[in-house]
Parts: structure tokens; sequence; C-alpha cells
């Protein structure tokens, strides 16, 4: 034999069962990470549409809006009602292999009248708020708080996979 054939490379592969076993758990756990990461991405949205509801304009409750002269902003009911039932979906939407999780409104504020006996719906005063209506001017404080915070948002998710990731590879 020549000198080629004497010379054969050898690796050594160690850990790999071991290695192996850690994907394996990682794969086990994805659904739990990628839910526990959407929901710190959750967070960080909602903690800033709360901020921005904190800072809408506050206006006397006998004060109604016209088409001529609509209102701005919120009674005090009003946005103690959207600061109350802010929050985000306990369960996730999991959809051919798709999660989501919902931000919104629960729940009705203390403004009840002979429409609205258990008090005006959250979700109606939101959306009036957002995108205006005739006696409303137009306030958005939902879609900015998601553009504005999309990076913060995308790095507390990259921040809990990263860190559950660590986790198993270092067990």
């Amino acid at each position: 034999m020549g000198l080629a054939g004497d010379l054969m490379a050898r690796y050594v592969v160690r850990g790999v069962e071991e290695y192996a076993l850690k994907l394996s758990r990682l794969a086990e756990k994805s659904n739990e990470i990628s839910k526990k990461a959407l929901y710190a991405a959750a967070a960080v949205i909602t903690d800033r549409i709360r901020s921005n509801i904190e800072a809408l304009p506050v206006v006397p409750d006998y004060v109604l809006g016209t088409k001529d002269k609509p209102i701005e902003g919120v009674t005090e009911a009003q946005k103690a009602g959207l600061l109350e039932g802010l929050g985000f979906s306990p369960t996730m939407q999991d959809k051919k292999g798709i999660v989501n999780v919902q931000i919104g409104y629960e729940g009705y504020n203390s403004v009840k009248t002979r429409k609205y006996p258990k008090g005006k719906p959250n979700l109606l005063i939101a959306r009036s708020v957002e995108s205006g209506t005739t006696f409303r001017k137009k306030t958005p404080f939902v879609r900015p708080a998601v553009e504005d915070t999309k990076s913060a948002a995308i790095a507390a998710l990259n921040r809990v996979i990263d860190d559950e990731y660590e986790k198993i590879m270092e067990d």
C-alpha cells in the first residue's frame, strides 16, 4: 500500500447520545417554550397599551360629543374600565401549528344605562376611541403601542427562547 492508504483520518465524537437527548427534550418542550415566549411578548405590548390608556385625555361625564363638535378622550369611568378590562387570553389559539395570543378587553365599565344595564362594554369603548365615531374624535392608542413595541416584544420573545434553550442544554 502506498502512503495515502496508511494515513486515514479518524474522528472520535463523544457525547452524541447526550446531545441527541437534549435536542429531543428541546423538541418536547418547544410548544411550552413558544407559549411562554409569546406571553412575554404580549406582556410588553399590553404594558404599552396600558400606558397609552393612562395618557388618554379625560372629559367630564356630562360632556356629550356631536358630529360638529366630537369629544376628545374618555370619561374617568371609561378609562378605569379600559384599564381594568385590558389583558391577554390565558389560553392560546393553536391553528395548524400557528400559535396566537390575543390582547384585548373584557367586561364592562361602571357606566350603566338602559341599553347597557351591566355597564358599557369595554371593547365598545376601546373601539370607539381607537377608530373614532360620529361623536368622538379618533384617538389611536392600541395601534401605536403595537407599532412602538414591535422590536421590544420580539426581543422579549427571543430572550425567553434563549433562556429556555440554555436551561435544557446545560442540564
